[in-house]
């Protein structure tokens, strides 16, 4: 059969054949007119494209009784019908997802996401052992008796003896906690599943509950086994202090935690091991017997610590002949494990620098200026006048420094520029670990934090804005000296700051006070400051030569240390009333 084609033809041409009469029939679309000619015309099929309105084409159409049909497309409704199908399709999708993946209790397991995340090393194969452990002894003695239960925990059962269900390992950043729990399994050869207590919270409400679940599942399969959780104080904070109230998502993590440690079912053979630095804000149940019924303190180190901590991280550290390691320990006090590991790596980082083939003592001496000033800033150009501003400035800080007690040798005096803001610095190494502040002690260095800017005073007869964080420091231990230590012998001992633990709680710092208190508050520590700048402003005035001379010598080194500098601090004169004032004076 023949199939019949159309023409195209311009719709000016199709509207001057319906004007002839020559057009028979006529379909429109919404984008196309197909016509037929009448048979006199030869009956030929055309189409063209609709131009202009459609109402005056259909009048000229019955004007000239053409035969016309209007046809709809349906195309943009189909298009939205299958769009709509495929947006309900969606979404009863992601429904079904969703009743799969809760329950009537929250989250399940389903699509892993209830599936905990532990990190496990099976058999104790963590790397670590007690052997890679310094500057923490009493920690690893209370941590033995875990080792001990789990390898040989038939001799505990028989006595009747219970080993502690959670240790809880408790100090500041960077002492070694996480490197202890390893140490732990590496002894005792048992699977170590391991997990941050930030892993543990979502969005979706009861993912940490199902993970905390999982968690135990895995180790009682495991048994005997151990569980770290790192940072605990990320699910462990003390219930009832969400301010939008109701249970969220932390909280129950925690009572899931809280069931799984000392619930219904027993957990014989697993052992829960937490570390947090942050002990005051965990929650009362978290902390007492048949959870975590022993807490360990890993503290910063004392000197010997900080000797083997330094031995253990020298050792692939090619190290020069004129290196002491206790030298280093002892100009250290305050470094945690941490920050010996980065020292002992940034000397070498500087050795590397210099060229050198070991490291040597003076590399880690500008280790330690550098991890406590920071990087030295050669480019930061100071005018002429800053330039004795700082140098006069330090000076003071040294003059003042070596006349107090406890404040430790001052063994360095730069005025090049370090870290962010310091323009210059005075170091004073300790002689030794203290762990008390006397009185007359912290009087002296009220007075040694003021040297700085009463140099300033009796040179320039004007101050700079350079002794601002010296000036923070002054008023935060003066205020401190009558707040928190008691040494106010008007206000007598009380405690007028509150604990870290009330504060997380969301109350002020300050307790309930009365104004007149407040007021005697603010007047004592605005005495004793003004008493400590009197001091370092006389014995700097007793001492003006020294201070003069001193600082020319440090313009032209820009670095004062060694015998040089000792030389100098030696002829410092103290005035007749420093000892008076140290001893007696009224806070």
């Amino acid at each position: 059969m023949k199939t019949e084609t159309s023409s195209q033809s311009a719709y000016s041409k199709f509207i001057e054949q319906v004007k002839s009469s020559q057009v028979q029939r006529v379909t429109i679309k919404r984008d196309r007119i197909e016509y037929t000619l009448k048979r006199e015309f030869g009956s030929q099929r055309y189409y063209t494209e609709p131009s202009g309105q459609i109402e005056e084409l259909y009048r000229l159409l019955q004007s000239h009784n053409v035969e016309f049909t209007t046809i709809a497309d349906n195309s943009a409704n189909a298009a939205g019908i299958i769009g709509l199908l495929l947006s309900t399709g969606m979404l009863m999708g992601a429904f079904a997802w969703l009743l799969k993946f809760t329950n009537a209790g929250g989250v399940s397991i389903g699509m892993g996401m209830g599936k905990s995340n532990a990190r496990v090393y099976s058999r104790g194969k963590t790397g670590t052992t007690f052997a890679d452990v310094a500057g923490a002894d009493e920690a690893k003695q209370e941590l033995q008796e875990v080792v001990d239960f789990l390898s040989n925990g038939e001799k505990y059962r028989k006595i009747g003896a219970k080993i502690p269900k959670g240790v809880l390992l408790v100090g500041p950043p960077g002492t070694g906690k996480t490197l202890l729990a390893k140490a732990v399994a590496g002894e005792a050869g048992v699977p170590f599943l391991s997990m941050s207590g930030s892993e543990f919270v979502e969005v979706f409400v009861g993912v940490g509950a199902s993970r905390v679940r999982d968690l135990f599942n895995q180790a009682k399969r495991q048994a005997p086994c151990i569980i770290f959780i790192d940072e605990l104080d990320a699910i462990g904070k003390t219930r009832g202090n969400n301010p939008i109230g109701g249970n969220d998502e932390r909280e129950q993590t925690l009572n899931q935690l809280l069931t799984e440690m000392d619930g219904f079912d027993g957990n014989n053979g697993v052992i829960v091991i937490a570390a947090t630095n942050r002990p005051e804000i965990l929650d009362p149940a978290l902390l007492r017997p048949g959870r975590f019924d022993r807490q360990v303190l890993v503290d910063r180190p004392d000197k010997s610590g900080r000797l083997e901590i330094l031995r253990v991280h020298a050792r692939p550290v090619s190290l020069g002949k004129d290196v002491d390691l206790e030298a280093i320990a002892a100009q250290t006090p305050g470094f945690a494990g941490a920050d010996l590991a980065n020292l002992v790596n940034e000397a070498a980082l500087i050795a590397v620098r210099k060229n050198h083939q070991t490291v040597l003592m003076a590399d880690f001496k500008e280790a330690i200026e550098r991890v406590i000033a920071g990087l030295e800033k050669r480019s930061r150009i100071l005018t002429p006048l800053e330039r004795q501003t700082v140098a006069y400035h330090e000076v003071g800080h040294a003059l003042v420094g070596v006349l107090m007690p406890g404040g430790g040798k001052v063994s360095k005096i730069s005025i090049v520029p370090r870290g962010l803001g310091a323009l210059g610095y005075t170091l004073q190494m300790p002689e030794g670990d203290r762990f008390l502040l006397l009185e007359d002690e912290l009087r002296g260095q009220l007075a040694t934090l003021l040297g700085g800017r009463s140099a300033e005073e009796i040179i320039f007869g004007k101050v700079s804005s350079g002794a601002s964080d010296d000036i923070q420091k002054a008023t935060d231990l003066a205020e401190c000296a009558v707040t928190q230590y008691g040494m106010s012998n008007t206000l007598g001992p009380i405690a007028f700051e509150k604990n870290s633990a009330q504060l997380l709680q969301g109350s002020s710092s300050r307790r309930s006070i009365s104004a007149e208190v407040a007021a005697e508050i603010d007047r004592q520590v605005k005495q004793n400051i003004d008493k400590a700048h009197d001091m370092a402003l006389e014995i700097l005035q007793l001492n003006r030569d020294l201070l003069e001379s001193t600082t020319q010598v440090l313009l032209e080194k820009e670095v004062l240390e060694g015998d040089e500098l000792q030389q100098r601090l030696a002829q410092v004169q103290a005035p007749v009333g420093l000892n008076t004032w140290l001893m007696k004076a009224q806070w």
